[in-house]
């Protein structure tokens, strides 16, 4: 959702600016209803909850993007990732609890599997995520494997807000082109 400048008046552009401003609602959205809302209906501890609401913040902030469409191809693009981790820490959070060697055999294992699966491009999206959701089980050994859920479910939201906003700048500010880089 940075969009293009203007020849001349780079980043001043009025429509860089209202996405800018757009982008930080949003994150503030997904924040608040993670840290806010979520809690109460499942409360683990405040430092899942801070957690949740760092990880919603990134989906919404990676999901924004100059155009709608470039947005959808980054909701699906997080949600494939987050699902192939979603997978593997979950198979291994059930049985095992946090361990730093496992950490590296997890993110090594998604890279493998989103390649697999003919995403390449979302090695390190699935590698982060699976990072986040072992060292959140670290945080919080009592809850280990409920991680995968929490993690995934604040994607959803984090991406549902990101599109939205991606959404509502397009009905404010009208289609746009993009510039290639």
């Amino acid at each position: 959702m940075p969009t293009p400048s203007q020849p001349g008046q780079p980043g001043r552009s009025p429509v860089a600016l209202l996405d800018c401003g757009l982008l930080a609602v949003a994150s503030l959205v997904s924040y608040a209803i993670v840290t806010h809302l979520l809690y109460r209906i499942y409360f683990l501890s405040r430092a899942d909850d801070l957690i949740g609401g760092l990880w919603a913040v990134l989906a919404t902030v990676f999901t924004c993007r100059a155009t709608y469409e470039q947005s959808m191809t980054a909701a699906m693009s997080r949600l494939a990732a987050t699902s192939v981790s979603f997978v593997l820490c979950l198979i291994y959070l059930i049985f095992l609890p946090f361990e730093a060697w496992a950490l590296a055999v997890l993110i090594g294992a998604s890279a493998v599997a989103v390649t697999l699966l003919g995403r390449p491009d979302d090695v390190i999206t699935a590698a982060i995520t699976t990072a986040v959701v072992m060292v959140a089980a670290a945080v919080s050994p009592q809850h280990a494997w409920q991680q995968p859920f929490l993690r995934f479910a604040d994607t959803i939201i984090g991406v549902a807000v990101g599109l939205a906003a991606a959404w509502i700048g397009l009905r404010v500010t009208g289609p746009r082109a993009t510039q290639s880089h």
